[in-house]
């Protein structure tokens, strides 16, 4: 186990012997801490090197504002996001951004706070959708939204909720946000009594006022409207976000389609053929009547979240 996560474990779980709640109040800000960025791929560099780059400002989960730095290829009418994950970067995507580009689209993607060459040192799922609303009003409607694991997670999170988006696609991601606090839990090896009081000072600070703020994390308890086409890709072996994942997206999706792959992991699965194929295939699925806008439940916009304590 690395040492420092080690190293805060044992306080988290000495001061949770005195008090949950106190534990509780320790362990909350280690949830939103990332790590050290990973730099550049030297493979991923060129691609990287030909974006527009620009940036966009957004609360952060503090509401002090943060800087994300956005990325931009191609000139499509057809505008693809893509959303990294954890400890990721928009630089992963690169073999994808060559193939889109190729077949005429627009690329946006960016990288979050405290991640790549954005701002910040913290971060939630809340700071994935405020960029995916602010690139809303910057590039319109977004054909489709493609997200690797936290980033799958915040596509479908983001476009149950109103990102206007045509299409979505996961790919290795959790269906909800109970497993990455489950996660957190089995790495810090704090006690139940902590985990509950997590979960309550998670509600509070991210979600305020709403009577089940975890319903608005889950892709199972609230999935995309009806018709929406969606992918789900993942690997049999994953380590980091288990495969049951995938099933349970797909189980609260009908029609989704599930691509099962093997020996790719956790990452390689984003530049593997058989997922960039599967990919540009999906995006010319058709999509159902309606539209998502009028179906969709609103997720509580920025300002409402700004009012939450940052002592929650």
């Amino acid at each position: 186990m690395d040492l420092a996560v080690n190293a805060a474990g044992s306080y988290v779980r000495a001061v949770s012997a005195l008090s949950p709640r106190w534990g509780a109040a320790v362990a909350m800000p280690l949830f939103g801490h990332v790590s050290r960025a990973r730099p550049v791929h030297r493979d991923d560099e060129q691609t990287m090197s030909r974006a527009r780059r620009g940036t966009l400002r957004i609360a952060g989960v503090d509401r002090s504002g943060v800087e994300v730095e956005t990325y931009e290829w191609g000139a499509g009418a057809r505008t693809v996001v893509l959303a990294h994950g954890w400890n990721g970067r928009a630089s992963q995507f690169t073999v994808l951004v060559r193939d889109l580009v190729a077949e005429g689209y627009r690329v946006v993607a960016f990288d979050a706070p405290a991640h790549g060459a954005s701002g910040g040192r913290r971060t939630y799922l809340v700071d994935w959708l405020d960029v995916f609303a602010l690139l809303q009003e910057r590039h319109g409607a977004f054909d489709a939204v493609v997200g690797h694991s936290f980033g799958g997670l915040a596509a479908l999170v983001g476009v149950a909720g109103g990102t206007d988006a045509a299409r979505v696609v996961t790919i290795a991601a959790p269906a909800d946000a109970d497993l990455l606090l489950d996660q957190f839990q089995a790495m810090l090896r704090y006690p139940d009594a902590v985990s509950q009081r997590m979960r309550e000072r998670f509600a509070s600070r991210y979600f305020a006022g709403q009577p089940d703020p975890f319903a608005w994390l889950s892709s199972v308890r609230r999935p995309l409207a009806a018709g929406t086409p969606l992918l789900v890709a993942h690997d049999e072996g994953d380590r980091v976000v288990p495969f049951a994942e995938a099933g349970r997206i797909v189980a609260a999706h009908p029609g989704a389609e599930l691509l099962a792959t093997s020996r790719l992991g956790h990452s390689r699965i984003l530049s593997a053929d058989v997922v960039l194929d599967a990919v540009l295939q999906h995006l010319e699925a058709p999509v159902a009547q309606g539209g998502l806008l009028t179906q969709a439940t609103p997720l509580p916009t920025a300002d409402e979240r700004s009012e939450v304590s940052v002592a929650a």
